[in-house]
């Protein structure tokens, strides 16, 4: 009878299974970042990312298992770690080139980008723990202990990786480099390994040097790989692009997504359609020139704010943003000047918009997405009514939604927000009012006073539907709640 492999030291089964689990959470949490500059930042994607990486556990653990019952597992234990920096390092390319083919949002596209993101390297990884243990259970009596011990190591491990890449290397690295340095500390982890093992194992040398020189072509074929990126924030990937048909023009693009324009030269120049309609909006609301205390709950391009500060001197203007980065990327290239009339708190709007007082604006306009959709925590009766609070009696709210035919989330929203305020209209294409066409924004506005409608000046090619024609459009709508707010599935159709 073979005598059973003899186990490892009780420190270095520790670390395996610790750094084993670790790493594959930190793929998940980058792979959500790698993906949303192609398939968007949705409820599917995190959903299909999420999915995936279990599913890898699950069949690495399986894998693993079974290899370490027909081999010696010292054998395999350094080749999964080399092989788990080689798929990790060529996670880059991969989500780029199938990034590229398989942009947009649809299901299969989501489903096939987070695979290629996630499940070569989680899957390997995941085969480590089971031949760890394998290893340790030199005692069945003690099988409890040691599979508990390890499962509860290799869990921690994973906590440990999910909070310090959330909190910490999110915030300090681009994805990129979180990427290629995991690759980089596997790889070197797999060598190390390996050389330690060399004298209680069987392997060609060559099996050895070939597995290192191909965790090295993983890795360099990572940091080879372009990133669609100028910039990335804890929140996006980022670029400014000019318009080469406007000197002062730029567009900012979030996740690949033309998000704001920008004119450098003159802050009256509103490129996109949706923001005119604000602008119209936010004029009507007071006296021209007359100064406006205003809260924009997200910053975006700053293309509102830069506006009402250019065309109302005086005014003061709170922004609510939730990613500082791109905050940073507006001051140094879209000419973002703050100061006592134009104050910036980065931050969730949901949670800034809480702590404001009562009654203390007259114009809120609400411009937050998570790529092209508004956050569900920002789409609720419960937020409409906190933003009615803020505002002043004669106040107007101004909310951008972007939806899709059949508008099964825009209805909502015009419902939801109607059971806050009293008075609501909309602002659209007649197209899209008609559900003709693709994807398109909405404006609605809404008033605790009656609103001004023949004061709203809108420019060619938009409609503001009222009254009996709005109630028609809703069509008997589901008012959106806290504790019911689908707003990914509505947009999905």
């Amino acid at each position: 009878m073979d005598n059973p492999p003899r186990p490892l030291p009780s420190a270095l089964a520790t670390a395996l299974a610790f750094g084993s689990s670790g790493a594959v959470l930190v793929l998940e949490i980058v792979a959500l970042r790698l993906v949303g500059p192609y398939v968007g930042v949705t409820l599917q994607v995190s959903s299909s990312v999420i999915g995936v990486a279990l599913a890898a556990i699950a069949y690495g653990a399986w894998a693993g298992g079974r290899l370490a019952d027909k081999y010696d597992p010292r054998m395999l234990l350094a080749p999964a770690l080399i092989l788990g920096a080689v798929g990790t390092g060529l996670t880059l390319p991969l989500v780029w080139w199938g990034g590229e083919l398989l942009r947009g949002g649809a299901a299969p596209a989501v489903l096939l980008l987070a695979a290629l993101a996630v499940f070569p390297p989680a899957l390997v990884l995941s085969s480590v723990a089971p031949m760890v243990v394998k290893l340790q259970l030199g005692d069945l009596r003690q099988a409890g202990s040691v599979v508990g011990r390890l499962s509860g190591i290799g869990t921690l491990g994973a906590i440990t990786a999910t909070l310090v890449t959330g909190f910490v290397f999110v915030a300090a690295m681009p994805s990129s480099a979180i990427i290629i340095s995991l690759a980089v500390l596997l790889a070197v982890s797999g060598v190390a390994l390996g050389w330690w093992l060399r004298d209680s194992v069987n392997g060609s040398p060559k099996v050895r040097a070939g597995l290192a020189v191909l965790g090295l072509a993983g890795t360099g074929l990572g940091v080879a790989t372009p990133t669609p990126c100028d910039v990335e924030t804890a929140y996006h990937c980022a670029s400014v692009v000019e318009d080469p048909d406007r000197q002062g023009g730029r567009t900012l693009e979030l996740n690949s997504a033309r998000h704001s324009y920008v004119d450098l030269d003159d802050p009256r120049h509103l490129e996109f359609e949706y923001v005119q309609w604000i602008a119209a909006v936010a004029d009507a609301a007071r006296p021209a020139g007359t100064p406006v205390q205003a809260l924009h709950l997200g910053g975006g391009g700053f293309t509102v704010p830069a506006y009402l500060r250019d065309t109302r001197p005086g005014s003061e203007q709170l922004v609510l943003e939730l990613d500082g980065g791109l905050v940073d990327l507006d001051r140094e290239q879209l000419g973002l000047v703050t100061g006592p009339d134009l104050r910036v708190r980065v931050g969730d709007a949901r949670v800034g918009l809480a702590a404001q007082p009562d009654a203390g604006y007259d114009l809120v306009v609400g411009d937050a997405f998570g790529h092209l959709v508004v956050p569900w925590h920002l789409a609720t009766r419960e937020m409409a009514a906190d933003v009615a609070r803020v505002l002043r009696t004669d106040g107007v709210y101004a909310q951008n939604v972007i939806d899709y035919p059949p508008g099964r989330f825009i209805r909502a929203e015009i419902a939801t927000v109607a059971a806050a305020f009293p008075h609501v209209a909309l602002i659209a294409t007649p197209e899209s009012v008609a559900g003709t066409g693709g994807g398109a924004n909405f404006v609605i506005v809404a008033s605790k006073s009656p609103l001004p409608p023949a004061a709203i000046v809108l420019p060619e090619g938009a409609t503001l539907v009222e009254g009996e024609a709005l109630t028609d459009f809703v069509d008997g709508a589901r008012v959106l709640t806290d504790d019911y707010a689908p707003v990914d599935q509505l947009l999905a159709g």
